[in-house]
């Protein structure tokens, strides 16, 4: 009796193993060709590199209407989910660009605005013009002292000068804190010109056409069109437009006769005095006027080619000109203006 029911037990032991091995096997799939049955975490890991095809391949199909899906060429990874983000780092982050030390940039900035307004003067679109060289010096004068033993050539002349047309800092001024300071002080100026004039033999009027010699950035051309002389150009050998043209002041980019009235504060700058006046008495048209403000009796500063020891010196090279009336100004640091007419006939 005893062993009867210990040999029943024994059977009902090993049919409820059996049971359960076969929940189990029923509940993992085995592997593809065969093999161990994969483990959850195997699972796992397939699903996530094969994109959820796992899954996909558990949930039941209808193949009687499907293709069923060709094995992978490849045999699939069985690496536990721990081992599988150890293997996979996280993807490394793009390196910060190195930063640009700030001192050495900013101590390079002025040279790199020098650089650009090189391009302009060499690129730009103004009126051509070919100064005939090499000059001729002007005849020796006892009222002018000049400083051409400086300059080995005419361009060397020309480099000396770009120096301080484009030197950063002094156009930085010239276009801010000078600007406004120096166009009401010129707009003066002409204000009286136009209104100290006859009207019958007028100076300046609103309808002249008028030219500024060596204008910079323009003030003295915003002046002019400010008192309403609208049709008022500079010229410089670096343009700013709309108020500056390319144009040297030696060989003015303009035919003969064009202008009613001329103005400059830059004579002392003339490498050829001779040659800078009968630029503006060519480009003049009969009966125009010329104003010219100078330093007598004063040195120039480091850009200046000529020194003016008398008034005459100026005077003396304008050939085909009349002295309308010469008087005293205070110009930012010029102390003399002469006004001059070209003489209807030669």
């Amino acid at each position: 009796m005893r062993a009867a029911a210990r040999s029943a037990a024994s059977a009902r032991q090993e049919g409820k193993g059996e049971g359960c091995c076969n929940q189990i096997c029923r509940r993992r799939p085995r592997r593809e060709g065969g093999g161990a049955p994969r483990t959850p975490e195997e699972e796992e890991v397939r699903g996530h590199i094969g994109g959820g095809r796992a899954s996909e391949e558990e949930t039941p199909h209808d193949t009687s209407t499907k293709p069923t899906n060709p094995s992978p060429p490849y045999a699939p990874v069985t690496i536990p989910a721990a081992a599988a983000a150890i293997a996979m780092p996280a993807e490394p982050k793009p390196p910060r660009a190195a930063a640009l030390p700030a001192r050495p940039l900013l101590l390079a900035l002025p040279f790199l605005s020098l650089l650009l307004l090189l391009y302009v003067y060499s690129s730009s679109s103004s009126p051509s013009f070919s100064p005939p060289l090499p000059l001729t010096p002007s005849p020796p004068s006892p009222h002018i002292r000049m400083r051409a033993s400086r300059f080995r050539s005419y361009d060397d002349y020309l480099r000396h000068q770009l120096n301080k047309t484009l030197d950063p800092r002094l156009r930085r001024v010239w276009a801010t804190r000078d600007w406004r300071r120096k166009v009401d002080a010129f707009a003066r100026a002409f204000a009286r010109l136009r209104d100290s004039s006859s009207s019958s033999d007028p100076l300046l009027t609103n309808a002249s056409r008028a030219l500024c010699v060596g204008a910079r950035l323009g003030q003295e051309v915003a002046a002019l069109r400010q008192v309403g002389v609208a049709d008022s150009i500079g010229i410089d050998l670096v343009p700013a437009p709309p108020l500056v043209a390319k144009g040297d002041f030696h060989a003015h980019p303009f035919p003969d006769d064009t202008f009613d009235f001329e103005f400059s504060n830059v004579f002392d700058h003339a490498l050829y005095p001779d040659r800078f006046v009968a630029e503006i008495e060519r480009t003049l048209r009969p009966g125009g006027v010329a104003v010219l403000h100078v330093a007598v009796h004063r040195r120039g500063d480091k850009y200046s080619a000529n020194d003016l020891l008398d008034v005459q010196g100026l005077v003396g090279l304008f050939r085909r000109s009349e002295v309308v009336r010469i008087s005293k100004v205070d110009a930012f640091g010029l102390d003399t203006e002469v006004v001059l007419r070209k003489k209807r006939s030669s």
